[in-house]
């Protein structure tokens, strides 16, 4: 999956601009109730506005509350002007990079295509769990070697199991692998689990939701 595929489009966000009032930009977070804005110059982007980022300049500036909102301008407590996201880069990577920020921007050629929103991000993470979708959640480990994947398509194959979701992630070691399988709900889970047993996979965990 690309960053493409969860990309909120440039003309539904809010934005602000360099030269606009931390005021402004506030007043839009609240209306809005969202965390942070992309700060534009025309269709450039250049940087990110956000509640953290003017609440810390506030406090580092010895103002009054009414005289900071009112002098200071959203291109003075902007963040992340160098830090965006393409349009072919991989959704993996606006994971690493929205581990800080509500939002990140997608930019090519300078201007903003569009932002990837924290909230998204956990919405695909759902999905790719199937978190959304009633079944049999079985997590196991594996020993990594070749054809093992194959191995476990072949049983799945063989129970006719429907697959909600499969996710696998290396453990610190980098000898076993573990997996992650959530099943529809059938009458043959406990030979299925039997199964991936009798093949070499350790079941760690069956839960049903």
């Amino acid at each position: 999956m690309f960053v493409k595929s969860v990309m909120v489009k440039r003309e539904k966000c809010h934005t602000v601009k360099m030269d606009d009032s931390v005021q402004i930009g506030l007043d839009l977070l609240e209306q809005h109730t969202i965390d942070a804005l992309p700060v534009l110059e025309g269709t450039t982007y250049k940087g990110i506005f956000t509640w953290y980022h003017v609440y810390r300049a506030f406090f580092l500036s010895g103002k009054s509350k009414e005289e900071f909102v009112s002098t200071t301008k959203v291109g003075d407590v902007m963040v992340n002007q160098g830090v965006y996201l393409h349009l072919d880069d991989v959704f993996e990577k606006a994971i690493v990079e929205l581990n800080d920020f509500p939002i990140i921007a997608v930019v090519e050629n300078g201007d903003l295509l569009g932002i990837v929103t924290r909230f998204d991000v956990m919405n695909q993470l759902q999905s790719a769990f199937g978190m959304e979708k009633e079944g049999v959640r079985i997590t196991f480990t594996s020993v990594e070697s070749e054809g093992r994947i194959g191995r476990l398509g072949d049983i799945i194959e063989k129970f006719k199991e429907a697959v909600i979701s499969l996710v696998t992630f290396d453990e610190t070691d980098k000898v076993v692998r573990r997996i992650v399988l959530k099943i529809k709900k059938k009458d043959n889970v406990e030979r299925f689990v039997k199964e991936l047993e009798k093949s070499g996979f350790r079941v760690l965990d069956i839960s049903e939701d």
